[in-house]
């Protein structure tokens, strides 16, 4: 008779194994899948500024691009994305502890996560993209790991509390950008000029971005512990209001900050930005769970009839760090100054540049999935936090 084995703990072997593809709940990774999108949005405005700033005079599809990249990406995708991260982190609490684990074995487990995280996300945002967020997300690991016990109440008073926080930090920089009439620096030329700027912008996004994560992480949790994604046909009525309300006040809170970003506002003093920038953040807060109630929307409808699309967004989706990390190659390899160095100036090309990175992303993940391949960041970082037998 053949015996599972037993780890020393008395689990099963197998209960450290990742979770096969069919029995993975759809919307979370849909969301995934579909956030890529966004985030390479987001990466290639940004590099519309590094490398040189907008054109002097943009035309009516820049305007278009850069007001869309305002109202419907910046600062509304990232806390989608965090809050699928602290989804995913009360996840991994909630299966260990079903498990028959004590919790001082798996805070240890996701410390052990979060510190891997921040070592690679380190490597990242130094050797290739400054805006990194997996350190960012490590370092919530380790400093935040103990929310995962606290009572649902607690939760909801922490992120009200840390919201006028993180909102005050974007509006001090955004005011003093303002003031000064300085924007972000210029990404220079040369491998060794890059590697030190990316060294000096790193650390002050990666303080901007833990500001902005630790409210959608806990939120994260919170809709983790009673399966709002996992279960979302249970939730439907909290789905529709979230997605009905939190999209359409996102766009409306962005409109000021767009119309400064387009030029329609023109010279916009410190105390507007002062409040400008703060309407921008929370409302974007409210989007970011609306798009995340929308896609488990779209995932309840899907889930019984997937097609091709939605087969292979999820596959991107269980994937997405492997391919967070290869947008950021692919964005070296076009934009740096010692590789092709694309002169990207112009926000309605970074948007076909964005789609078209995307979409090949989304065709190699569904080959990995028919072949059976995980993602090789996932893979490492599985095995570094719980061992070569994973």
């Amino acid at each position: 008779m053949t015996q599972t084995p037993v780890s020393t703990h008395g689990v099963p072997d197998t209960a450290n194994r990742p979770l096969a593809p069919d029995r993975r709940s759809l919307a979370p990774d849909l969301a995934r899948g579909i956030m890529l999108l966004v985030i390479a949005l987001a990466h290639t405005h940004l590099f519309t500024v590094f490398i040189g700033g907008t054109e002097t005079t943009p035309s009516v599809l820049d305007r278009i691009a850069t007001a869309g990249t305002v109202m419907f990406v910046d600062l509304r995708a990232y806390p989608m994305f965090a809050a699928l991260f602290g989804y995913g982190l009360a996840q991994i609490h909630r299966r260990r502890t079903e498990q028959g684990r004590e919790w001082r074995w798996t805070r240890a487990l996701l410390r052990r996560r979060g510190f891997w995280l921040v070592v690679l996300g380190l490597a990242h945002g130094v050797l290739l993209f400054p805006g990194d967020i997996l350190a960012v997300y490590g370092a919530v690991s380790l400093l935040l790991v103990g929310v995962l016990r606290f009572r649902d109440r607690t939760l909801v008073i922490m992120a009200l509390a840390w919201l006028p926080l993180a909102a005050t930090a974007h509006a001090l920089v955004a005011a003093e950008g303002a003031v000064s009439g300085l924007g972000f620096p210029l990404m220079p030329d040369g491998l060794v000029n890059e590697f030190l700027f990316r060294v000096t912008v790193y650390p002050v996004l990666i303080v901007m971005m833990f500001l902005s994560t630790v409210v959608p992480f806990l939120i994260g949790v919170l809709a983790a512990r009673h399966r709002v994604l996992e279960k979302p046909h249970e939730h439907l009525r909290l789905l529709r209001t979230t997605a009905l309300v939190g999209v359409p006040v996102a766009v409306l809170g962005a409109i000021p900050f767009a119309l400064t970003k387009t030029g329609v506002w023109t010279d916009p003093t410190a105390l507007d930005m002062l409040l400008v920038a703060p309407l921008h953040q929370v409302t974007g807060y409210v989007g970011g769970m609306g798009y995340a109630a929308l896609i488990a929307l779209v995932a309840v409808r899907t889930n019984h009839s997937r097609g091709r699309v939605t087969v292979a967004l999820s596959a991107l989706g269980q994937r997405s760090m492997t391919f967070y990390l290869a947008q950021s190659v692919v964005w070296a390899v076009l934009f740096s100054s010692y590789t092709l160095h694309v002169q990207l100036t112009s926000p309605a090309v970074g948007v076909g540049v964005a789609v078209a990175v995307w979409a090949t992303t989304v065709v190699l993940a569904d080959l990995m999935r028919r072949r059976g391949q995980r993602g090789p960041a996932e893979t490492v970082l599985r095995r570094l936090t719980y061992g070569p037998s994973s």
